[in-house]
């Protein structure tokens, strides 16, 4: 995947070289982008601002936590992935469109996940979609915890900890604000930090954290 850093907004065509995804894929996050549309002004999944910048902001945002997903061969291990507070489906849903198998997204809103049934049914996606509170979901033993613009860092890892099977990684997709949540976490945890920029934004950066455990 290449970074880019031009701020018209990103044609279909230039999401697929950036994001190096098959004609199949596109043409099921096409069907996925065309209800994200049809259903945004009822129920505000996302801006309707960043809808005119959709496939930078939302699905190349989203799609680039797939160079992380490295399924464990193990049969002891679930491979869960875990995407809390889905929303609009970002990025667990085009996750799962992208080939990611068993993934979980959590969603407290109803009407949220009446949307994330339907367009993963769409788009030939499947997932398991929960809607409830993170914290009132049985611990899952997830390999991959991922969430995008859910909560600060601290209150995200009291969240996704309890989830997180052994050897697990959590996967956050953070703004400017991250050395900040950083030094904040650090009072209560301890964890190893990989610190990724991301391609969409440059003040933004992919948080990859393992080794995870309390203070």
């Amino acid at each position: 995947m290449a970074s880019s850093e031009r701020s018209a907004p990103l044609s279909i065509d230039e999401f697929k070289t950036a994001a190096n995804v098959s004609r199949e894929t596109l043409d099921r996050l096409k069907i996925y982008a065309d209800i994200l549309k049809k259903w945004n002004p009822r129920i505000n999944l996302v801006s309707r601002r960043s809808l005119d910048d959709l496939w930078r902001r939302h699905m190349l945002d989203s799609i680039q936590l797939l160079e992380h997903y490295k399924p464990k061969s193990s049969p002891n291990d679930k491979n869960i992935w875990l995407d809390l507070g889905s929303g609009a489906g970002f990025p667990g849903l085009v996750l799962a469109i992208a080939g990611v198998e068993n993934i979980h997204l959590v969603e407290s809103d109803g009407r949220k996940c009446t949307f994330l049934r339907e367009a993963a049914r769409a788009a030939g996606a499947e997932v398991t979609v929960h809607n409830s509170r993170i914290e009132a979901i049985p611990p899952l033993g997830a390999g991959i915890i991922s969430a995008r613009a859910l909560a600060p860092l601290s209150r995200l890892l009291s969240w996704a900890h309890p989830h997180l099977g052994d050897d697990g990684e959590i996967l956050l997709l953070k703004g400017q604000d991250v050395d900040v949540e950083l030094t904040e976490a650090a009072k209560c945890w301890n964890m190893t930090v990989r610190s990724i920029p991301s391609i969409t934004d440059g003040s933004g950066s992919i948080l990859q954290l393992s080794e995870i455990s309390r203070v």
